[in-house]
């Protein structure tokens, strides 16, 4: 399907700072992907000038939250080409979102191919230094001017890019997690597997008590009985107890992390046993505290494989690997960022070139 594309005039682009300048997610690319959808059907899909968009202040969006959108990151590979990571995984994830919010699905080939136009438009901007990525943030809004309980008949979709550093300053280190033992992230037959804003924002006061304690990650347990790991701020989380990598199963209040996948049969290629169960914190605070768990990280498209220090729970602080980065870590962090790179052979077929 083409695409039309409108560019920016030359004295209207941005100025690109220097990749070893970049943060995560304050700056944007030149340009945006656009369409919306209405009379049942998406309209206008085009490229066009990053830009702001008028709302009314009745837009469905602002009062009902019917909002969804996606993460995902490309990569400048050592031939100076250009590869998205699993972006077909981002496009079924996006659909099983919309489903749960009752808003339209995308197709998948347009999801990807509006993606890959976009990028090959701004491909200058792709950083290349090591650390750095292209972020790529498809996002769909309920735009129908209204006041009343009921979803949209009107969206707009959109995809921006930004070319970010690492999303934890000091890199692949182990970083601390609080353990969030009164509030809860999401309910069994809430919204919690859907990739929604709504989910984010209710992590945000726990979030920031537990910054203000000098924890920069928060571990979520269930909403029930307030006992078993779910996973972590915008990421999944696994531990490594007596050698065997354990996570969390899916069920509904879990977000089918693409990362996560990937880890998963990343490991059982090297031969790792993983077992998706449910971990209660008591016990996983046991075996933490008689080191039979010696690694604990998180894994998310944002910060790829993030390893665990320390965690706070109920007033103490426990230790893991003496706040090391553990062995099953590093190899699974080395093969992933390899991979997405393309430092090493791709013999999943995960990366998908854009140019």
């Amino acid at each position: 399907m083409d695409i039309p594309i409108l560019l920016c005039k030359e004295e209207e682009k941005k100025q690109k700072p220097a990749d070893s300048e970049l943060t995560f997610g304050k700056l944007f690319t030149d340009h945006m992907f656009f369409m919306y959808y209405r009379d049942e059907k998406w309209q206008d899909p085009r490229i066009i000038p990053y830009q702001s968009f008028e709302m009314d202040p009745a837009c469905s969006v602002l009062h009902y939250s019917q909002e969804i959108f996606e993460g995902m990151k490309a990569f400048l590979h050592p031939d100076d080409s250009i590869h998205m990571f699993r972006p077909y995984e981002n496009a079924e994830r996006m659909n099983l979102s919309a489903e749960r919010m009752c808003m339209p699905k995308i197709n998948k080939d347009l999801f990807v191919n509006a993606i890959t136009q976009l990028i090959r438009v701004d491909k200058e901007w792709v950083p290349s230094l090591p650390g750095t990525s292209l972020y790529i943030r498809p996002t769909m809004i309920a735009s129908e001017t209204f006041i009343g309980l009921r979803p949209s008949n009107e969206f707009y979709f959109f995809v921006i890019l930004a070319p970010v550093g690492p999303f934890f300053k000091d890199g692949f280190n182990p970083t601390k997690a609080y353990v969030a033992a009164e509030s809860v992230r999401a309910a069994p037959g809430g919204t919690g597997e859907a990739k929604t804003g709504g989910n984010y924002a209710a992590t945000l006061c726990e979030t920031n008590k537990a910054r203000s304690l000098g924890y920069p990650m928060v571990i979520w347990l269930d909403s029930i009985e307030r006992r078993y790991v779910e996973e972590g701020s915008g990421m999944n989380i696994m531990f490594v107890i007596d050698g065997q990598l354990y996570t969390p199963p899916l069920g509904g209040t879990i977000l089918h992390g693409i990362t996560r996948k990937s880890v998963i049969e990343l490991a059982q290629k090297m031969g790792i046993i993983v077992k998706e169960e449910r971990l209660d914190i008591n016990t996983l605070i046991e075996k933490i505290s008689n080191s039979s768990c010696s690694e604990a990280f998180f894994v998310g498209t944002a910060a790829s494989i993030t390893p665990i220090g320390k965690i706070y729970f109920k007033g103490t602080e426990y230790e893991i690997n003496n706040n090391d980065v553990g062995e099953i870590a590093q190899k699974l962090y080395d093969e992933l960022v390899g991979i997405q790179t393309g430092k090493i052979q791709d013999t999943f077929n995960w990366t998908y070139k854009v140019v």
